[in-house]
């Protein structure tokens, strides 16, 4: 195959880039981890014409990289290859890489060619259909939130600048001083999103020492802007290890801070772009339509949180009085809630979805957001009553704030398996609970600390 026959993005990609010498494929799996394969630029072509055979188990595998071992997938039937083949406007290069690298993001189909059940992008397509069916497009944009942290110390503790000024103390919320301060790490995730056309908008200091948040812009296509979230965490870890940090994307890598989150903001245009969320004057800014959508959420917002909160670690994050929401509450220009509308004009009327841990995958957490706004739009689902701007909230938890109770919801739903496939439903609440398990079972330094000597 001659480049000529490439695809136009392709025989760009050459002109601009003739020496890379390495192709990472990327695959994000169940665990919002990216996994794949990593060829040399000799099989470039062929990925375009007869892609990439890869085991459809990674798409099942723990947090660890290890087979499940409570379903049959990746041991007992043999790990079948699935076809992968490259997703349009993915190729980009991997500036921190020694040598001359590119990477682009995968697609993942049975061998006969429907798409695989279990791939995260597959999903999250499968979960939009009832909203496109109607006419209907999410615009979308993500926020996620990471601390910095000193690769030399474990356990972990936030990383230091390299200036000469006395050290800032406190969680610095807002400050622009410790944007200075690693200006650096900043400017380099800068040019590694603008390199691999991820639109990230802002970054600003977190609550957390050492924690940062960035933005993403608002896209009208939502498997993209999870394809760009994956990126983006991949962009800001890759930098950090480069310059001897680390970045965590954990949930709650220190128990005396807050956590870190996903949040989504989503609007929703009819065919002729009008946003159905937008209300008719000052006094109604709010459809019906936003109404019932922010039911739906709310309805389904505790059998999704196996999803919000995938792992051990992420429950951790959920306890009241951390700027977490443990309540399907909901109201306007308020960050205490679970769903925030946060003050726009009729064209971005909008909602912001703040429960997932920046750890969640961002495909199934958006998935989760678009069952919820479907269903409750489809069942005409009233909301829980609004929480007024500026009310002072109680610390009320009624979400499940531990991973078994989690689960169990998660399995006992009736809705969320139409929307991301009856058998990726089944197959993640397994893999989830094995997981869980695992993960119970284990022995740490608190047990030492709290019962070697009193037990």
């Amino acid at each position: 195959m001659g480049t000529e026959t490439l695809p136009q993005e392709a025989q760009d990609f050459l002109k601009n880039y003739p020496d890379t010498e390495v192709i990472e494929l990327l695959v994000p799996d169940m665990n919002g981890i990216m996994r794949g394969k990593q060829l040399p630029m000799t099989s470039f072509s062929k990925l375009y014409t007869k892609g990439i055979n890869l085991g459809g188990a990674s798409n099942l595998i723990d947090s660890k990289g290890e087979v499940v071992e409570s379903i049959i997938y990746g041991a007992a039937d043999g790990d079948p290859d699935m076809r992968c083949f490259p997703i349009p406007g993915t190729l980009a290069p991997v500036p921190w890489a020694k040598k001359p690298t590119a990477q682009m993001i995968m697609s993942m189909e049975e061998q006969d060619g429907p798409p695989y059940y279990a791939y995260p992008r597959n999903v999250l397509q499968h979960a939009l259909k009832p909203l496109s069916d109607l006419g209907l497009t999410p615009i979308v944009a993500l926020e996620l939130e990471f601390y910095l942290l000193d690769a030399s110390q474990m356990p972990p503790v936030p990383a230091k600048p390299k200036v000469d000024f006395p050290e800032l103390t406190g969680a610095q919320c807002y400050n622009l001083d410790p944007l200075y301060d690693f200006q650096d790490f900043i400017e380099d995730i800068e040019d590694a999103c603008k390199a691999q056309n991820v639109p990230a908008t802002s970054t600003v200091i977190e609550y957390g020492d050492g924690q940062f948040e960035v933005n993403l812009n608002h896209i009208d296509d939502i498997v993209k802007a999870c394809d760009q979230a994956m990126l983006l965490k991949r962009i800001v870890r890759s930098v950090a290890r480069s310059r001897g940090l680390i970045a965590t994307f954990m949930a709650k890598p220190f128990a005396e801070q807050v956590g870190s989150g996903l949040h989504i903001h989503m609007s929703l245009l009819d065919k002729t772009g009008n946003n159905v969320f937008a209300g008719d004057s000052r006094a109604a800014p709010y459809s019906k339509t936003l109404h019932h959508a922010v039911g739906g959420l709310s309805d389904l917002m505790a059998e999704s949180m196996a999803v919000f909160a995938p792992n051990g670690n992420s429950y951790k994050r959920l306890m009241p009085g951390a700027y977490v929401p443990v309540t399907p509450n909901w109201g306007p220009n308020h960050r205490g809630v679970a769903i925030r509308l946060p003050v726009s004009d009729p064209d971005d009327t909008r909602f912001e979805h703040r429960v997932a841990g920046a750890d969640a995958n961002p495909y199934l957490t958006a998935a989760c957001v678009l069952a919820g706004v479907h269903h409750g739009m489809a069942q005409k689902i009233d909301p829980p009553k609004m929480v007024e701007e500026g009310e002072v909230l109680e610390d009320v938890v009624t979400l499940p704030i531990r991973w078994d109770k989690a689960l169990d919801l998660y399995s006992a739903s009736q809705v969320l398996p139409h929307y991301l496939g009856e058998k990726y439903a089944e197959v993640f609440g397994a893999c989830r609970r094995w997981e869980e398990n695992r993960f119970h079972n284990q022995v740490n330094d608190a047990d030492y600390e709290w019962y070697l000597r009193t037990t």
